[in-house]
């Protein structure tokens, strides 16, 4: 049955409209306006559809996350497919990105074929986003060190080909690439390329944006910091229009002052990451990323023995909460956990980060606090939100 979600404050294109509905059908948005909904924008109602009264909840695209590597005690690094998309679905992420840590060539070649052969880019799972092995040592965070590798037209050639299509993202830090013939071959195999993990100065960094990099791998984090006379890659990505900057905004990555920094000097080019391990969705405990263990205290992950933070626990929902709370206005929070990313990693091609008519049937409806109230992937209602199959209707805000 198509369903239409009406009385809902939709929170799109940088501003809250109030009054907005949306028609799904056939895993689309195929109509949408504000006021009294119509499927055919003529006035008439149209019998056999179910209609969700919103209550004047906030209606926003389904989240999109562009870097995470597993959730539920699943990493996608161990070929868990499931798990973690699982997980972050329940928290309102419809499309993410598995993220792949740094491991030798033929075991990252493998993870990819059996990846891809278990998800072939449909439901939450949409591609995948290599973060290593081509990283700095210096800056290479919970990365193996042993696993580390020079980047070649070669290797990434073969990475690519296991990708069968899937392969979206490739951090490298680009001091490695002295010709940038690498990320100039990414960018002709249509991968997004990020400036990660690397010891790159401005220049370095602004020359490998204007060879066609077009990410900036959780900014603040694994780079050198922003500095008056050196800095570094966090400024080369402000100066650089087409480089989105991603942000782990959960107040141990980076401070809530430098998040207002990214969102004032790059406005429309911030998205907002979770960089989650397996731990979240879980309890504090003992999981892996890659071949390194992790230590998971109050929510917090680091490598053993107050080693380096080692991703994060957290969901996008949340990510959303805290950007807000920090300052960031609720419109430009919302772009940067939907459209933003999807606009980066080539997903907005397939629908994913909009609410406009013939964008993926991929919506959230928040309450009050920004909370996940009830979630709709292609059409479809997810069993055990509120309302699935029942009368009782979210209360006004």
């Amino acid at each position: 049955m198509s369903t239409v979600v009406h009385s809902a404050r939709r929170i799109t294109g940088g501003e809250i409209v109030a009054g907005a509905w949306v028609l799904l059908e056939g895993g689309r948005i195929s109509a949408a306006g504000t006021g009294s909904w119509s499927a055919t924008g003529a006035g008439q109602e149209v019998a056999g559809i179910r209609e969700v009264d919103a209550a004047g909840a906030y209606l926003v695209p389904g989240f999109v996350d562009m870097h995470c590597h597993g959730g539920g005690g699943g990493s996608f690094d161990d070929g868990d497919t499931s798990r973690g998309p699982l997980t972050h679905l329940a928290y309102g992420t419809t499309s993410l990105l598995g993220s792949l840590v740094t491991n030798p060539l033929d075991r990252l070649e493998a993870t990819l074929r059996r990846l891809v052969a278990d998800a072939p880019g449909d439901g939450t799972l949409k591609g995948f986003h290599l973060e290593g092995p081509f990283l700095a040592a210096s800056h290479c965070g919970a990365h193996n060190p042993s696993f580390l590798a020079p980047p070649t037209v070669e290797a990434v050639d073969r990475l690519v080909e296991a990708g069968g299509g899937l392969l979206r993202q490739v951090t490298i830090a680009p001091e490695l690439d002295p010709c940038f013939a690498v990320i100039r071959r990414l960018v002709d195999h249509k991968v997004a390329v990020a400036v990660g993990h690397t010891d790159a100065d401005y220049d370095t960094a602004r020359a490998a944006f204007d060879a066609g990099a077009s990410i900036l791998t959780h900014a603040f984090n694994a780079m050198n910091g922003l500095h008056h006379r050196a800095p570094g890659p966090v400024a080369a990505a402000f100066d650089s229009p087409h480089v989105t900057l991603e942000v782990i905004p959960d107040g141990h990555h980076a401070h809530d002052s430098m998040l207002r920094m990214a969102f004032h000097a790059a406005p429309g080019r911030v998205a907002l990451i979770t960089d989650a391990m397996a731990a979240a969705g879980c309890g504090d405990g003992t999981y892996h990323l890659g071949s390194l263990p992790v230590e998971v205290n109050d929510g917090v992950a680091r490598l053993p023995h107050g080693g380096p933070i080692a991703g994060s626990t957290l969901t996008m929902d949340a990510a959303l909460r805290r950007a807000v709370a920090a300052g960031i206005p609720l419109p430009e929070a919302v772009a940067a956990a939907t459209s933003v990313p999807a606009r980066a990693t080539g997903l907005d091609g397939d629908g994913a980060g909009s609410l406009g008519v013939r964008s993926a049937a991929d919506l959230i409806l928040l309450d009050r606090n920004l909370r996940p109230h009830r979630i709709w992937q292609a059409g479809e209602e997810l069993p055990g939100t509120k309302g699935q199959g029942q009368q009782d209707q979210p209360s006004r805000i």
